[in-house]
């Protein structure tokens, strides 16, 4: 299943080139009162109620999917989980390029880089697009994984970790170089694109068998396999859960291959990663 929302506040479900809308799903979701529990409860109910929502994606009308601004997959996540660095060919281009490090040193291990947050504040959809800031200053686009927490859980092992992944989905981590810790940088407004979809689990297989694209004015810059992944999904799952509680609706993004160069107003980036979908994205001045 690919899950979808798009404007204004619309759940549907991407079936080939077309949506369906499902968004009466949200009638069945449990009612809670303030405090609010943690996690998006969407995600959080998804498995109780992928059935209802195969049957109303059947008797809805189809959308043809370039008609709809589609937003971020997720509506309410806690909180975005960043693995630095996480592929071989992307460290020796940072060691190549000193703009894109500054002068940093770029460790290997998970154990010595360790992962950090990005602001939900940051979150938009591939139709927002991206609002850059600093344009004085290098932003580049970068293409990862991102796998969505669908089971709360704290110390999960790597052998029982993939069990807490609801699903999938395609990720740009717009970045501006610099000297500041990357959670400053990558967090301005805008800067952390998901779509097109939430592929659920299932759906997508093997997190480390697949291939992930993006384009910039049609002009290819990356392309890699999640098999090169330094720390696969599964041990970045385990490593991060050792520290914080990981609730449904969290997102971890798995960081991106070699190939990341700067983008400016006007260009329009293209991420595409096998089994999940493709997403189109703006960048304008902000």
């Amino acid at each position: 299943m690919r899950l979808c929302r798009y404007g204004p506040d619309r759940l549907g479900i991407i079936r080939g080139e077309a949506v369906y809308d499902v968004s009466a799903i949200a009638e069945k979701l449990p009612r809670h009162g303030w405090p609010y529990p943690s996690g998006d409860q969407l995600i959080a109910n998804l498995d109780g109620l992928r059935a209802e929502i195969e049957k109303l994606a059947d008797r809805a009308k189809p959308r043809p999917l370039g008609e709809v601004e589609l937003l971020a997959p997720v509506a309410n996540p806690g909180k975005v989980v960043v693995a630095g660095t996480n592929y071989e060919d992307h460290i020796a281009e940072a060691a190549r390029d000193q703009t894109i490090a500054h002068g940093r040193q770029v460790n290997r291990t998970l154990e010595e880089k360790g992962v950090f947050l990005k602001a939900t504040s940051s979150i938009v959809g591939p139709s927002q697009g991206v609002a850059q800031r600093f344009v004085e200053r290098r932003n580049d686009q970068e293409v990862e994984l991102c796998a969505v927490i669908g089971k709360a859980g704290s110390r999960i092992p790597a052998a029982r970790a993939l069990e807490h992944v609801a699903g999938y989905m395609v990720g740009l981590d717009m970045t501006v170089r610099g000297t500041e810790h990357p959670s400053l940088r990558k967090s301005i407004d805008s800067y952390t694109v998901f779509g097109p979809c939430l592929a659920t689990a299932d759906e997508v297989g093997d997190p480390q068998s697949l291939v992930l694209q993006c384009w910039v004015n049609g002009e290819q810059r990356q392309r890699a396999s999640t098999r090169t992944m330094i720390s696969g999904v599964a041990r970045l799952i385990e490593y991060a859960s050792q520290f914080y509680t990981l609730h449904p609706g969290d997102v971890l993004m798995t960081g991106t291959p070699a190939g990341v160069a700067p983008v400016k107003p006007g260009d329009v980036i293209e991420a595409e990663i096998e089994r999940i979908g493709r997403m189109r994205v703006a960048v304008r001045a902000g």
